[in-house]
């Protein structure tokens, strides 16, 4: 008989106080679904717990009390995502301008100087060292290919012969860097 009693004490609870414990809950929660939710929250708690309590408890301020909790827990939910949110937007933020300093100091023509470079000094090193000297006087000292005859002794069609040979060595060499090259270019 006691179930009987204690379901008919629990209807009239929910009939008489439900209303004002969802106006309650929605004062703070400011979302009506979300007030009637933490409302039959709390009304299961009890029920689930009503043998522990003294008889002479006031149920109603006991519902209250854990609707109150209720409130303040999602409450206190909505606060640490807001606060993850801003976390997450200023990580995102943080990285975005990270990727804008980083784009705006990256130099293409720098990106394959290093290489570059060794591949070329390596293939010159490679070479004959008459062809290697002349490309270095036409290429690196700017000298006319008559005045590189000249100074070797040598004739102009001789001089061109080196300098074909070393470049096309160069080219060999750099294939795959010429394509990145022209796209930079």
């Amino acid at each position: 008989m006691q179930h009987t009693s204690d379901f008919c004490s629990f209807t009239q609870l929910f009939t008489e106080y439900r209303e004002r414990f969802v106006r309650f809950a929605n004062s703070y929660v400011r979302d009506m679904p979300v007030a009637e939710d933490i409302v039959i929250d709390a009304l299961v708690y009890y029920w689930e717990n009503r043998r522990k309590l003294k008889t002479d408890e006031n149920i109603p301020g006991y519902v209250l009390t854990a609707i109150k909790h209720k409130c303040l827990n999602y409450l206190q939910h909505l606060q640490v995502r807001k606060e993850y949110s801003g976390m997450a937007h200023e990580y995102a933020e943080w990285e975005y301008n990270l990727s804008i300093s980083t784009l705006e100091a990256f130099d293409p023509y720098e990106l394959f100087t290093k290489e570059i470079q060794e591949i070329i000094d390596k293939t010159l090193g490679e070479l004959p060292a008459q062809t290697r000297k002349i490309f270095i006087l036409s290429r690196y000292e700017n000298k006319s290919n008559k005045g590189i005859a000249d100074l070797l002794g040598m004739t102009t069609k001789g001089v061109e012969y080196h300098i074909t040979k070393a470049l096309n060595q160069l080219r060999k060499n750099l294939s795959d860097y010429i394509s990145v090259l022209a796209f930079f270019l």
